[in-house]
């Protein structure tokens, strides 16, 4: 989706403070730059006090002030948190899951299968849409927040899920045994009124597809908001949702519990919920990482609809760090920067998630910085705004391989995301830029990429393996890791050589493995190999690299197979970070890429913008000042944080009000700073 600024703000809930301030809050907004704030997502209750009863004064006070001041709104579907009164009509809406019955209380509870909560979810959203109608500054409309199934083991959809099967298996249960291999232990089902409840199964097949399952009640539930939402809106508003990802603290990897890219399918453009550490711990890792998969959903610009402002305790960001995770979104192809959220909550649970402002609703520092963010955007967004990616390599992604690694995990060692977040953040510090894909959703696009890298692949489907096969033969390069097609789409192993049919790509198989104790590769530094190992047997393959242990000496660690055209590499180990980075630097030289002289915690961001200009960003992650050298055609500064450039000469240069940079020219940025050229 295309806009034409930067928008710029954060979630407001007139509805929460503690007194009567939305003229002074949205003067503040003004004042920061702010364009646009997200509105009524948590407050069903709020809307609908009692069943049938609606009152949506907060509602009108924050659309009508808002209008006033110029500042649009984004509208969300107040559906994640259920009012009181229905749980205690439908006690059976807070869901049974795989650790028993829930309580009333928490948000995120509810069943999202059970018929009367879908019944009055779609109430109230005609109901909010009609209030919302008449406002021409509302701009789109977020579907529910963070939406996942809560882990529903309810009967109801439960019920629902064994009309799922016998559809999948077109209701013959010999299929279905022999897929799921239901002979182990006696789990054969040859009634469908035999069905047993899915938490007690020792199977990952039925285990895994029960998982697949809830996820497509989250892709069925996002549809039905979509469609009630689009009969209301207007054609030029959009529609999205604030998709989240694995949680370890903060944002880590892609989230076990959606199909991102199936769910977006209803939406009109992808948003997005970023958080991460920040302080002497921010690397803008997590920025890059979740702005690549919402980047990839709808194959455009996206929305981050949260993000920390102050944050959880020990977010709080150093002076211009803010200003620096700002810009980094914007690199990384986002069209909206809003925080979660404007003022800090004075009761509950996420009373210390701190918003802009402090619970004593002053200006602060962090105010003040966002004051700045909004003058830079105001100043410089025409030129940043619509940024278009051109990574040459992609990482392939896969809900059900990640789901295989939680059923048959690596003892002590990485789970799934894990093996993504190596491979991602070792190309970051790298600075070779890189996209996400749906390993089985985006096949037809493996072509438009030089390298593609597959981390822990486990699970397969023969028309991957040809596609992926079909891509080397026609000149790409491939990295695969350790557990890389072993199984099929419902976790049964094959019964062949692994790698599943790519054994000719690699010119290798194995079929042994083991825990990598005390193992080094020759060459290396001792111990560089941790957790999993598999010993290589190459064929018609080259052995890249050779285990260093007193009785795996001879076997291999990782091989290089030219095949048609292509290139493709496996490695069967988790390694240190350093030796995954001189593996990837061989792989890139394979491809043909062109490599960055700067590496982390100096990062290098590029892409066109708008305008068809090019433009390069350039971030220091870290205390101590950073220099580089810049190659390429003659660019102006678009902006700075602590500026400070020299020529190759020595000399500034300045053209007109700017200050024009030439092949050559060294760069340097102080601590946490940033620069952004665009060429002339």
């Amino acid at each position: 989706m295309k806009t034409d600024k930067i928008l710029f703000g954060a979630a407001y809930y007139d509805e929460y403070l503690p007194v009567d301030r939305i003229e002074t809050d949205m003067e503040m907004m003004k004042k920061a730059g702010m364009n646009v704030i997200r509105i009524a997502e948590s407050t069903w209750s709020t809307w609908e006090p009692q069943d049938g009863v609606f009152d949506f004064t907060h509602l009108h006070r924050m659309l009508s002030c808002s209008k006033k001041h110029g500042i649009q709104v984004i509208v969300g579907t107040p559906t994640y948190a259920v009012p009181s009164w229905l749980a205690r009509k439908y006690p059976d809406i807070i869901t049974e899951t795989h650790d028993g019955p829930g309580r009333y209380g928490h948000r995120q509870n509810m069943d999202i299968a059970h018929p009367m909560y879908l019944k009055h979810a779609q109430r109230l959203i005609r109901r909010l849409m009609e209030e919302v109608r008449p406002y021409d500054h509302v701009i789109g409309f977020q579907l529910d927040n963070e939406t996942k199934s809560y882990d529903t083991c309810s009967a109801c959809a439960q019920k629902k899920f064994v009309a799922y099967v016998r559809t999948l298996f077109h209701d013959d249960l010999s299929l279905l045994n022999q897929a799921w291999g239901l002979d182990y232990w006696s789990n054969r089902i040859d009634a469908w009124e035999d069905f047993p409840d899915v938490r007690g199964t020792i199977n990952a097949s039925l285990g895994e597809e029960y998982r697949k399952f809830q996820r497509k009640l989250v892709t069925d539930f996002l549809a039905m908001q979509a469609e009630i939402v689009a009969s209301y809106a207007r054609p030029d508003q959009f529609i999205t949702q604030n998709f989240d990802y694995d949680w370890r603290g903060y944002s880590f990897g892609l989230q076990p519990e959606v199909d991102q890219w199936e769910a977006a399918r209803s939406l009109t453009v992808a948003g997005c919920d970023i958080y991460h550490p920040s302080a002497q711990d921010l690397t803008g890792k997590e920025i890059a990482f979740g702005g690549a998969i919402a980047r990839s959903l709808k194959k455009d610009n996206y929305l981050i609809l949260e993000t920390e402002a102050q944050g959880n305790h020990g977010w709080l960001s150093y002076p211009g760090q803010l200003r620096l995770q700002a810009f980094s979104h914007l690199a990384n192809g986002a069209n909206c920067v809003e925080y979660w959220h404007w003022h800090s909550i004075h009761n509950a649970i996420e009373s210390y998630w701190k918003g802009v402002l402090s619970h004593n609703l002053k200006e602060n520092a962090t105010y003040r910085e966002a004051c700045r963010i909004g003058a830079d955007f105001a100043e410089c967004g025409t030129h940043l705004v619509n940024l278009k990616k051109h990574c040459p390599v992609a990482i392939l992604l896969d809900n059900v391989s990640l789901d295989a690694l939680q059923w048959f995990p690596i003892q002590n060692g990485p789970a799934y995301n894990d093996v993504f977040r190596w491979i991602f953040d070792a190309l970051y510090e790298m600075n070779v830029e890189c996209d996400v894909l749906s390993a089985e959703n985006d096949i037809d696009l493996f072509s438009q990429y030089k390298l593609l890298i597959t981390p822990a692949l486990y699970s397969v489907s023969d028309r991957l393996t040809d596609a992926l096969k079909n891509y080397v033969q026609a000149g790409g390069v491939l990295l695969s890791t350790f557990k890389t097609a072993v199984a099929d789409r419902m976790l049964k192993i094959y019964h062949d050589d692994l790698p599943h049919g790519l054994t000719d790509v690699f010119g290798m198989t194995y079929d042994q493995f083991t825990d990598a104790v005390h193992v080094g590769l020759k060459g290396e530094p001792n111990d560089c190999v941790h957790s999993w190992m598999e010993l290589l047997l190459p064929d018609t393959a080259d052995s890249l690299a050779l285990y260093d242990h007193p009785h795996w000496g001879d076997c291999t660690a990782l091989t290089g197979n030219r095949f048609g055209q292509g290139y493709a590499a496996y490695l069967g180990c988790y390694t240190d970070a350093d030796v995954l980075k001189k593996i990837l630097a061989f792989l890139c030289e394979k491809a043909d890429l062109v490599m960055e002289e700067a590496v982390y915690p100096l990062i290098v961001k590029r892409g066109t913008n708008g305008l068809q200009k090019e433009i390069t960003y350039y971030f220091n992650y870290s205390e101590d000042p950073q220099e580089t050298v810049y190659h390429g055609p003659d660019a102006r500064v678009l902006l700075s944080g602590h500026e400070s450039r020299e020529n190759k000469d020595g000399d500034s240069r300045e053209d007109g009000n700017c200050s024009v940079i030439k092949d050559g020219d060294r760069l340097s940025l102080s601590c946490w700073d940033f620069l952004i050229l665009e060429e002339l």
